[in-house]
């Protein structure tokens, strides 16, 4: 989830075109972000050495049909430059358009809140002690301050039309990528195999092999939110052919990077030792291969990493809702833009709610961890949508490569649903609901409640009535 730092935006321009290697770089560093640096940690909690290794195949190879996916589509239907949001208006209708906005603006939500809280979980480790917590897991009422601050002043940026996407990235990608190859490099020096092989199927974890790989699934997806803007910046490419290369380089080089740097943490210090340490947690294995330098240096890399990222999340999400409204899916209130050009309204309404998320966070003692399973399950409808819209393009021009693909990412995709669970998909109807409300009063506004069709109304319907239910069994 992670950053994406690719200038997807109206109001950013480059003066020069990029090339193959640029271009590779600027799809890398969108898709490796905040979560990489904790990656150790969830993925041992999640499951075993064998599981990960399977789930981890099962990730590479759905990632990259629904990257291909992603790019098919942004050359068979150029005039469905929106993205995503737009994939599934054009393939399903009004409402199953709404859905994948409305998912992906409350994923993109959520991973801004993410970014907050893991920066201030970050900086514990210079502030905090034994005896002393001020900023614990980034949700102390301490935290709770710096974090506001920092979403403020982004926002106030964002206002006054601030474009800095280019420059920020370039630093981002560098702060990332040199602790990652510094800790890949001294993990590998220090990997013991007797460790990595220690109870390798997770038989003390109590579950089978099978069910660890599910409980991977969500987090893998995490680390690759952010591959779809491959397909945003072809625009900005010296040649066009190099959209698929550099999608398929930057893929298989973050696939590598969070590979190494799971399997390599495992061969540093038991599972069950490794599922303990708090996050950062790749911070807490560098102390143990260089010292407490280890700690300062994956730190401030990831802050500065986060910080960067965070600015051109912040266009994301309040930009999400702002297309759907010109579209007419979101309430009118969403299109309104300030004398900078940047959408206002949209802005103000996404922070606002980011912000009532930081006190919830507060109050409910809520991680990283948490925030992450919500902003992943948010996001699988609008990816499976990806991959049944290009099924409906395969079908128009009889293409079975093209079919073949699109069938493998919403093979991925459903796989996703499934592995999530019964918990996580409760969750996504109670968060669902509310904006089906939405797309009734912006449909409303646009005197369009009548055009609605009878499967678009049964479908409002159902998802009402089990929101009660779904609810309740989450309370319990």
């Amino acid at each position: 989830m992670d950053a994406i730092v690719h200038l997807t935006f109206r109001n950013v321009s480059l003066e020069k075109k990029l090339g193959l290697t640029s271009l590779t770089a600027l799809v890398l560093s969108s898709m490796v972000g905040a979560g990489v640096f904790s990656l150790p940690q969830n993925m041992a909690q999640a499951g075993s050495p064998a599981a990960l290794m399977i789930g981890w195949g099962i990730t590479g190879i759905g990632i990259l049909f629904l990257a291909t996916s992603l790019l098919l589509l942004s050359r068979l239907r150029p005039d469905l430059d929106s993205g995503i949001f737009t994939y599934a208006r054009e393939g399903f209708g009004e409402l199953v358009g709404f859905c994948s906005a409305w998912g992906y603006w409350f994923c993109a939500i959520i991973a801004n809140v993410s970014y907050l809280v893991i920066v201030f979980a970050a900086l514990r480790f210079f502030t905090d002690t034994e005896d002393s917590v001020i900023f614990g897991e980034g949700n102390t009422w301490q935290a709770l301050i710096g974090e506001s601050i920092l979403l403020w002043f982004v926002h106030w940026l964002v206002l006054r039309g601030v474009q800095t996407a280019a420059s920020v990235n370039k630093l981002a990608t560098i702060a990332k990528l040199l602790p990652l190859g510094m800790f890949i490099v001294l993990a590998a020096i220090a990997f013991k195999m007797d460790i990595f092989t220690f109870d390798f199927t997770g038989i003390e974890m109590g579950e089978p092999v099978w069910q660890q790989v599910k409980n991977t699934m969500l987090i893998t997806l995490w680390v690759f939110i952010g591959v779809e803007g491959a397909v945003v910046v072809s625009g900005r490419a010296k040649k066009r052919k190099d959209i698929g290369a550099a999608t398929i380089l930057a893929v298989i080089s973050a696939l590598g990077v969070y590979i190494l740097v799971t399997l390599l943490s495992l061969g540093l210090v038991t599972r069950p030792e490794l599922a303990a340490i708090r996050n950062p947690s790749m911070a807490n294995l560098m102390v143990g291969l260089i010292g407490p330098a280890g700690e300062i240096v994956i730190v401030a890399g990831l802050i500065i990493s986060v910080c960067g990222a965070y600015l051109s999340w912040t266009i994301m999400a309040a930009e999400v809702p702002f297309i759907a409204a010109l579209h007419g899916s979101f309430p009118k209130i969403f299109s309104k833009q300030n004398a900078n050009k940047a959408p206002e309204s949209s802005l103000w309404i996404t922070n606002g709610a980011v912000q009532l998320a930081l006190v919830l966070i507060w109050l409910s003692g809520s991680n990283y961890n948490t925030l992450l399973s919500i902003a992943s399950e948010m996001i699988l409808v609008p990816y499976f949508l990806v991959g049944a819209f290009l099924v409906k393009v395969a079908f128009e021009r009889s293409n079975r490569l093209l079919l073949f693909i699109a069938v493998g990412a919403c093979t991925y995709g459903l796989w996703l649903l499934y592995a999530s669970g019964l918990m996580h998909l409760l969750l996504s109807v109670v968060l669902y609901a509310p904006g089906l409300l939405v797309f009734l009063y912006a449909r409303k506004q646009n005197g369009d409640c009548n055009t609605m069709n009878l499967m678009e109304k049964s479908t409002i319907f159902v998802l009402l009535v089990t929101t009660v239910p779904s609810a309740w069994l989450l309370m319990h």
